[in-house]
């Protein structure tokens, strides 16, 4: 059964909730009472910084750059609609079923060498998808987003670890990174294709592999933080009954089905538009619009959704924008698909930020939040998967775009179902204890 949180008139547990979504950043290692204690001294913050940057760079370029050349890349491979429902379904699954691992190997070998290493792997994956046909293509893509999927809850942890007294500025660092490499690579990937071979047809190879580069030169750049070394792992803690909580199943179901809608937007959005009538380099400049306006809701939404006594009214204000803006690009007229874009980035920028917000505010500590964290993106990414998939299949039943919307209300209609429930002052009901 779960518990009755402080409400907003309870001054000191407010202060400290705030504090807490200052912070926001979910450490794969939080479980660890020893390293958690450890606070080492920096000798050269400003390199971890930018090695942090550019590592988050990495974190949406290989899922992103996809979407502009969809198009392109099933006519060139004979793909149906369906193979390319899977192909952006297949890294958002990967997310899910890796994310799990980052813990194991942070604790085996440390973050900083994980980090290096699965940096390298990701630029192997960014190759094999470019180089090697579908066979490539496939294999490079599940690669890529298993490496993302581990990256992803590692390096919160180490930004959380050593830039503790900073760790709302960094917050904000992390997030500007993540929307600036995914707005990038969504606009760029074509005009990249465009310069290196003239033909976008004959040269999508080109604009996919180039994203290897970012990644070999954030890889050595972050080589020298293996060199540090942050203790040894001691005493743990282990949740026990969070599977059981309806609240953190809400919480789970709500950052699953949001991340759903915001995976379809990367992964059909851009041959959506191609279809209405825009050219490729057009749809993938929409789209990085539409990503870097999340940059300002994801900072804001936060803040303004801790103001009240609960989370529910700007759950439905998020997903309201969110549905508006993924209606108005399916069936708004083309003249007004730049409105939209901008409600769609305002809606999905908040939607994101509030599922991870709701982490924390439901979480009593930082052990239940590291493991109701890692309950949340393990099942609600492997659940998020589920979307690109379904418009790529039901695509290829109706040959046209139109009956997509229904997958867009199912989804959004259950999200909002989900957040109304995740969104209320309780805790979750788990026992956590040493081990």
């Amino acid at each position: 059964m779960t518990t009755k949180a402080p409400t907003a008139s309870d001054t000191l547990s407010l202060s400290r909730k705030h504090h807490e979504i200052d912070e926001m950043l979910i450490d794969a290692e939080a479980d660890d009472e020893q390293v958690q204690q450890h606070r080492p001294v920096l000798k050269r913050p400003w390199f971890l910084l930018l090695g942090l940057v550019l590592v988050a760079l990495n974190l949406r370029p290989a899922l992103s750059s996809m979407a502009p050349l969809l198009s392109e890349v099933s006519k060139s491979l004979g793909l149906s609609a369906a193979t390319a429902g899977l192909l952006t379904t297949l890294p958002v699954l990967c997310l899910g079923l890796f994310a799990p691992l980052a813990p194991i190997l942070a604790r085996r070998f440390g973050s900083e060498r994980v980090v290096l290493g699965i940096l390298l792997t990701l630029a192997c994956g960014i190759l094999l998808r470019s180089s090697f046909g579908v066979v490539g293509l496939f294999t490079g893509s599940i690669l890529a987003g298993a490496c993302i999927g581990i990256i992803g809850v590692l390096l919160p942890g180490i930004v959380k670890r050593d830039f503790s007294r900073q760790a709302g500025a960094m917050t904000g660092v992390y997030t500007m990174a993540l929307c600036l490499g995914a707005a990038v690579a969504a606009g760029s990937t074509v005009p990249l294709s465009h310069a290196f071979g003239g033909d976008v047809g004959n040269s999508w190879t080109l604009g996919l592999g180039f994203w290897i580069v970012p990644a070999v030169l954030a890889a050595a750049f972050w080589w020298p933080q293996t060199r540090n070394s942050h203790g040894k792992h001691q005493v743990a803690y282990r949740v026990r009954g969070l599977f059981r909580d309806r609240l953190a199943r809400q919480v789970t179901l709500y950052m699953g089905l949001q991340s759903s809608l915001a995976y379809i937007v990367f992964g059909w959005l851009p041959s959506i538009l191609i279809a209405r009538g825009l050219t490729p380099t057009e749809s993938g400049l929409l789209l990085s619009g539409s990503i870097m306006i999340q940059l300002f809701s994801s900072l804001v939404a936060p803040w303004l959704a801790t103001r009240g006594k609960d989370q529910r009214l700007a759950i439905l204000l998020v997903m309201g924008l969110t549905l508006g803006g993924l209606y108005g690009c399916l069936y708004a007229p083309v003249s007004q698909l730049w409105v939209w874009a901008v409600v769609l980035g305002l809606g999905q920028g908040g939607t994101f930020s509030l599922a991870l917000t709701l982490i924390v505010l439901r979480s009593r500590d930082a052990h239940v939040a590291a493991n109701l964290s890692s309950m949340a993106q393990g099942i609600g990414y492997t659940l998020a998967s589920l979307g690109p998939f379904a418009v790529g299949v039901v695509h290829d039943w109706t040959g046209s775009w139109s009956a997509v919307g229904w997958i867009f209300g199912v989804i959004g209609v259950a999200a909002i179902i989900a957040g109304l429930g995740a969104g209320r002052s309780l805790y979750v009901d788990v026992i956590s204890e040493k081990v």
